[in-house]
């Protein structure tokens, strides 16, 4: 979840892209202009069984308004194999 929030906050497509599954995979990421991302916080995290984890977070951004934004969600992972390399990929979360 860490590297994903990086990557939202560098504006990195590439990455956001090669770590979400295939199966819910957008066909782009679109980035507003003018956010300034505050902070992540990882409030839970547990893995469900050896290929599924659930990971609960709050991030904070200010957009381009300057109000503040809190963006919870609990996030669910998959672990898939990747050529010889189990990997992480980000499938779906809920908003709370």
């Amino acid at each position: 979840m860490r590297s994903r929030y990086s990557a939202f906050v560098m504006q990195r497509e590439d990455y956001l892209l090669a770590t979400w599954h295939s199966s819910r995979r957008p066909s782009g990421v679109r980035f507003d202009a003018g956010v300034k991302w505050l902070g992540l916080e990882v409030r839970d995290h547990h893995q469900l069984d050896d290929c599924h984890a659930e990971v609960e977070f709050v991030a904070r951004q200010r957009d381009s308004t300057g109000r503040a934004v809190r963006l919870h969600e609990r996030s669910r992972f998959v672990r898939q194999a990747d050529g010889d390399v189990m990997r992480w990929y980000y499938l779906d979360g809920d908003w709370r």
